[in-house]
């Protein structure tokens, strides 16, 4: 066709680097939390908008969830974008130690460059498609609430993803890779207690003290942790304490729990005895013990045939060399990190295929490699909704380097490096990587035949289900 997938994905890209560069900064600029990122979504749909997709708003009965589509036809290429931000991170940019910025939030998880990464290689995709006048469909999914409000597990169960034939993501991080392993399938559930409030000094005796039963539960699943699969966690918050008087007998306390393990089927074996713990916390402290589930994911499902296709492309993306100016921030950045986040960036570079000593990182502050593709069985430690969407549609996701080596998520040097030159061009990396492999699938059949073949064999063997009950819907935030 003249001029090649590479050179044709690469031009477009390098041509709309500043709109995409101003599109991810408009949303580093406005965290927002789980669902209630208003701001981010209309900016992002009407951007989808210009660039001529037509946009379905509120899919999911989720104000801030929306599926831009162009196209028609076979295949469905789906590619899946985030934007919501973490609570007490915000930061300014472009800083080598923490300086609040005034926002409630931040991009602790770089998902300003997530969503928008995702929406390029979409735009990229359909470029193809307009000039080369073929046939496909092209989807860009509006994913809101990745951050402890399972998202796309809820877009999954109201059959968003539907019809979709593949689906391609990515998440910012400190290396270049093929995120190929599974990671951990999750619960997140509140259990509040009841009591009876009295004076605690004339009448304890009357009362029956609802944060009491909050702290024999949490003393049980402590307990608890030493007889279940290794790889679980459960963590834990108290959301109500029951108030700040000592002097009174707290009549409610509640306390939200997230359970983890490598299975769904393990997650609610272990929720059901802990379920039993709090149930054992009511009975010594004479309250009442209610539960109410908020969130669930599974276990993220690998697709090998289109990890490799995913991998490839990646390889013939161009990681370039970081600047002068870059070094030296990543160098601050890194001299910011304890000494076990140092000592441990090697770990989390083998979450993206990384095997080697770190030699190959000796006096550097960046990554400038692509980790080899190197398939594991094992789970991460994390979890994510994309997991769902692996179990109805064959999907790959993919890590770009933006931020400095050994840099934790979730943490204040995650959120000023976002607006960074090299975090734009780890965006804009994943951009082109992702577009090439949609590309390739509309253009090579058979690939996209065994790709079908893998995720069908797999499906036979393994029905889904929806770890969310019908009857709960997302968590929304109230925001004052």
């Amino acid at each position: 066709m003249g001029v090649s997938t590479t050179d044709h994905v690469r031009e477009y890209i390098a041509n709309q680097r500043e709109t995409f560069t101003k599109i991810s900064d408009y949303v580093f600029d406005h965290p927002e939390l789980r669902f209630v990122e208003y701001k981010s979504t209309e900016f992002l749909a009407s951007e989808c908008e210009k660039a001529g997709f037509e946009v379905e708003r509120g899919v999911a009965n989720i104000e801030t969830a929306f599926v831009a589509t162009y196209g028609s036809g076979s295949p469905v290429i789906g590619f899946l974008g985030e934007y919501d931000a973490l609570s007490g991170l915000g930061q300014v940019p472009d800083e080598t130690s923490p300086k609040p910025d005034g926002n409630a939030n931040g991009h602790g998880c770089g998902h300003n460059l997530l969503g928008v990464g995702a929406f390029a290689a979409a735009c990229a995709t359909k470029n193809y498609l307009e000039e080369n006048n073929l046939p496909g469909t092209v989807k860009f999914f509006g994913c809101p609430g990745e951050e402890g409000g399972s998202g796309k597990t809820f877009m999954v169960r109201e059959g968003v993803f539907d019809g979709v034939d593949i689906a391609l993501t990515w998440h910012p991080a400190d290396s270049n890779g093929i995120m190929s392993q599974s990671s951990l399938a999750n619960y997140q559930v509140y259990f509040q207690f009841e009591g009876i409030s009295s004076h605690a000094a004339a009448s304890p005796h009357l009362g029956r003290s609802a944060l009491d039963a909050v702290e024999l539960m949490n003393s049980g699943v402590n307990y608890l942790r030493e007889h279940v699969v290794p790889e679980a966690r459960m963590h834990y918050a108290i959301t109500n304490a029951g108030g700040i008087s000592p002097n009174v007998v707290q009549p409610i306390a509640e306390v939200l729990y997230l359970i983890r393990a490598p299975k769904v089927k393990q997650v609610d074996d272990i929720f059901k005895r802990v379920v039993k713990i709090a149930e054992g916390a009511a009975l010594m402290t004479e309250t009442k013990m209610s539960i109410r589930f908020d969130k669930a994911c599974s276990n993220y499902i690998p697709n090998r045939h289109l990890e490799k296709l995913l991998y490839n492309s990646l390889k013939e993306s161009n990681v370039e060399e970081p600047t002068p100016e870059e070094n030296a921030f990543a160098k601050g950045i890194w001299e910011s990190l304890t000494p076990g986040e140092q000592e441990s960036f090697l770990k989390m570079a083998e979450n993206f295929g990384y095997n080697g000593d770190g030699s190959e990182f000796k006096g550097k502050y960046l990554s400038d490699l692509i980790s080899p593709y190197t398939p594991s069985d094992q789970a991460m430690a994390g979890s994510t909704d994309v997991s769902d969407v692996s179990w109805v549609v064959p999907t790959a996701q993919l890590a770009a380097a933006t931020c400095a080596l050994g840099t934790p998520a979730h943490t204040w040097q995650m959120v000023t490096q976002g607006k960074s030159s090299f975090a734009h061009k780890g965006m804009l990396r994943s951009a082109e990587a992702m577009a090439k492999t949609a590309i390739h699938l509309l253009n090579n059949e058979e690939d996209l035949e065994k790709v079908q073949q893998e995720f069908a064999a797999f499906k036979a063997a393994n029905p889904y289900t929806c770890p969310i009950p019908a009857d709960v819907r997302p968590n929304i935030l109230k925001i004052d």
